[in-house]
């Protein structure tokens, strides 16, 4: 596995690869890999040539500084993770090799997120899925033309990056189920931070989006009636509501959808001590 110091390298790397006419599978990553990294990475390498990784974990997209200095890091494990799940490449790269125009990151222009980024997380982490799509289309243009590998447990980011890859017209997104514990919590690199009794209250999060499945499946298909079935699963001592909500993803709006739905999404974000989870189930499909 080549290992590279910076986004410059990697753009060779890839051009290198499709030159020689391999097609290339690509896991954008922030590290502190887990299995649900681990699922994506089996995914690129199943269906491409030559798989390749980024590890960079992005200040633009945390609007809070403590989040960011809490964010676990491991390079080392991360590497030895990757090699023995098939990879080809990783690289990594600080800001400013991302962005060397900027003096300094006060300098960096963030894109407009598009309407997919309203509400929700829009409004909780003001400027993140702005920070999110500044990154991603500078990843996007470090690697060119592939098939990039996302999960579906940051739902309204990956509705974000497929916006954004449909205004650049590259590259092809996959968008892959949510991994999740026996328990059903989902895996994050934030789990690493919760207590074990932290972790089994956070199963409150997915016992929630059942509850809205069900009540999807026994016909009911009132925005408001789905959203109130998981509020009284996450309203327990210990647990931050921030949002329960359903949205249609075929036509996102920034507050619950006026109509009866004829697809949904139900999406949470809580606050367990002082780690944020998220998650999200789609009650159409079963």
């Amino acid at each position: 596995m080549q290992r590279l110091p910076d986004p410059q390298s990697a753009t060779h790397w890839c051009q290198a690869q499709r030159d020689d006419g391999r097609t290339i599978g690509y896991v954008a990553t922030m590290g502190a890999l887990h299995d649900g990294h681990i699922a994506l990475l089996h995914q690129a390498t199943d269906a491409n040539h030559v798989c390749c990784v980024s590890i960079f974990v992005n200040p633009l997209q945390f609007n809070d500084a403590t989040d960011f200095a809490r964010y676990p890091r491991d390079l080392q494990r991360d590497y030895r993770l990757l090699e023995q799940h098939g990879v080809d490449m990783v690289f990594v790269g600080t800001l400013q090799d991302f962005f060397p125009e900027a003096a300094n990151s006060s300098d960096i222009v963030t894109l407009d997120p598009g309407i997919y980024a309203e509400g929700l997380e829009g409004e909780f982490r003001p400027g993140h899925l702005a920070g999110v799509r500044t990154i991603v289309d500078r990843l996007f243009k470090t690697i060119g033309q592939c098939r990039t590998y996302f999960g579906e447990k940051d739902f309204q980011q990956t509705l974000v990056i497929k916006d954004l890859a449909a205004q650049l017209g590259y590259p092809d997104i996959v968008a892959c189920p949510t991994v999740r514990e026996s328990s059903g919590l989902a895996l994050s690199s934030r789990n690493a931070l919760l207590t074990a009794e932290q972790r089994q209250l956070a199963t409150c999060l997915y016992t929630a989006l059942l509850a809205a499945r069900r009540q999807w499946q026994q016909g009911v298909r009132d925005p408001e009636h789905l959203r109130d079935s998981m509020r009284p699963i996450l309203d327990q001592p210990g647990v931050q509501v921030e949002y329960a909500e359903v949205r249609d993803p075929c036509a996102w709006t920034k507050g619950l959808p006026r109509k009866s739905l004829q697809s949904a999404q139900a999406l949470i974000a809580v606050r367990i001590g002082a780690v944020r989870l998220i998650d999200n189930l789609s009650l159409t499909e079963n």
